[in-house]
């Protein structure tokens, strides 16, 4: 999920690029064929390497700090968690006219986590709060804190930097869909969100965007977590974004539960889940009636969470 305006500072990714930086740097692997993996993230392109391997490489400036921050954190981070995640085997370095540093990973099998296709989706709820439970126990010392290349993630809500919570971002969001939506209802859930205490314990372990598009599953069943780009340590109220955009009602109560979240905290966590689902107006009134409905009912489900609260 990206923050901030980067939209004309895009370098162009391809997979013959992709085949020139490994063959270069990495000719061990130049044999191996490229192809681009499936469904692209905003911030960066992933190529399948060969069987066994992805690429990885940002689309733009602010995200390259990303590179580093993953190819430090997540073999330590890997051995203590209950899910895997992207294990990093080399990194790349600008060349070929590609400006930034760029990882290869080891593949993790699995497709985008599907909140339709979840066979159990109470006990996915149960499989992620057992994956951010132990990530928060983790030991955040000298972890990264929010900052400009992780989106600032795990920021309080107060914080004025350039978040996905930020007031000066939200307002306007929700001011676009008068008309549309209740825009009333969706300020006063933004809104008890700033007025919650903030975060009363240390900074924890955040991985910043656990969405469906950065988790896996296969048969139905979550499998892997990954995209850790926005990894931090701050305010785990972030990581509730997986609550309003992969979980249905019922096994919402599930994922609270088992992270023991306190009003506050499943407060902010709303307003984390509402910069994840504010739609644009024209997905609201899209052509497409499937996706405009997706749309409503994710905010709908915001909205009566929050009176009911």
């Amino acid at each position: 999920m990206s923050t901030g305006d980067t939209s004309s500072n895009e370098v162009s990714i391809d997979a013959a690029l992709v085949r020139r930086l490994v063959a270069g740097q990495f000719p061990q692997w130049a044999e191996l064929p490229v192809v681009r993996s499936g469904a692209q993230g905003v911030d960066n392109a992933t190529y399948r390497l060969g069987a066994e391997m992805s690429v990885r490489l940002p689309r733009y400036a602010r995200w390259e700090g990303q590179v580093e921050r993953e190819q430090r954190w997540l073999p330590r981070l890997a051995p203590h968690l209950p899910l895997p995640v992207p294990v990093p085997l080399a990194q790349g370095v600008p060349a070929e006219g590609y400006p930034f540093p760029w990882s290869v990973y080891r593949w993790l099998e699995g497709e985008r986590a599907d909140p339709a296709g979840l066979v159990d989706p109470s006990g996915a709820a149960a499989d992620l709060a057992g994956f951010l439970t132990a990530l928060q126990g983790i030991d955040a010392a000298d972890g990264p804190p929010p900052e400009w290349s992780n989106g600032f993630r795990g920021v309080p809500m107060a914080d004025e930097r350039d978040s996905a919570v930020v007031e000066a971002r939200i307002r306007p969001r929700i001011a676009a869909l008068a008309g549309l939506a209740d825009t009333g209802a969706l300020t006063a859930v933004f809104e008890t969100a700033l007025a919650a205490p903030a975060w009363h314990g240390p900074p924890v372990w955040v991985h910043g965007d656990p969405a469906p598009a950065n988790l896996l599953a296969v048969d139905g069943r979550l499998s892997a977590v990954i995209d850790f780009g926005t990894l931090g340590v701050g305010d785990p109220a972030c990581d509730l974004i997986a609550a309003w955009t992969l979980l249905p009602a019922e096994a919402r109560g599930v994922f609270r539960t088992a992270l023991s979240i306190d009003d506050a905290t499943w407060a902010r966590g709303r307003a984390w889940g509402l910069s994840a689902v504010l739609p644009a107006p024209a997905e609201l009134s899209s052509a497409d009636p499937a996706r405009a409905a997706r749309a409503r009912h994710l905010l709908d489900d915001l909205v009566t969470d929050h009176r009911l609260s």
